[in-house]
């Protein structure tokens, strides 16, 4: 078994809750998480593994749980790694490996993966840019996200393709006070 404390464990938990409503629901920058949050279908998982292959097999595990689990009960599962992927190159690469998992299983089409990284950086984007803010978490994190409930709510959502051009507006006009109580983790 593990080393970490399940008070740790609890605390990321909660971080990432926090994360959840303050920033991804609270912004509004994924339309689609509010709902899901209020009737309790966003299970958080925190992994206590410290190897990458340990994480896949947690992965594998959970996108097994969505396949055994109906939506109603549980529409979307975010995976948190705080003990793996301090460079988000690491974690990037992982992802592969992730997407990778998802094509072996036969469940491209079926699930996608959405990412988040405390050091997220939009490929050409420059590190300090304030777009890398809507990805960025309080830890590594894979969204597992089932394609069929996102096409579901996007057939209802009034220019989908336009949410990240609005994220990226709506971080962009943070005040440097928000920016400190939404985001405690990136101040160094």
């Amino acid at each position: 078994m593990s080393n970490h404390s399940s008070e740790k464990i609890q605390l990321i938990e909660q971080q990432v809750k926090q994360w959840l409503e303050d920033v991804v629901i609270g912004l509004n920058l994924c339309p689609f998480a509010a709902k899901p949050n209020r009737n309790k279908q966003i299970k958080i998982f925190v992994s206590e593994d410290n190897n990458e292959n340990d994480l896949l097999e947690t992965i594998y595990m959970q996108f097994k749980e969505l396949d055994e689990t109906p939506p109603e009960t549980l529409e979307t599962i975010l995976v948190v790694a705080p003990y793996l992927f301090e460079e988000f190159d690491d974690y990037n690469q992982f992802l592969d490996l992730v997407e990778g998992l998802v094509v072996q299983l036969g469940k491209s089409g079926t699930y996608q993966i959405a990412s988040f990284h405390p050091d997220y950086c939009f490929y050409g984007a420059e590190p300090d840019d304030a777009e890398n803010l809507t990805n960025r978490s309080p830890y590594p994190v894979f969204h597992l996200i089932r394609e069929e409930s996102m096409a579901k709510v996007i057939k209802h959502y009034p220019n989908p393709e336009a949410i990240p051009d609005r994220n990226i507006e709506c971080v962009e006009n943070l005040t440097p006070e928000q920016m400190r109580q939404l985001f405690p983790y990136l101040i160094k």
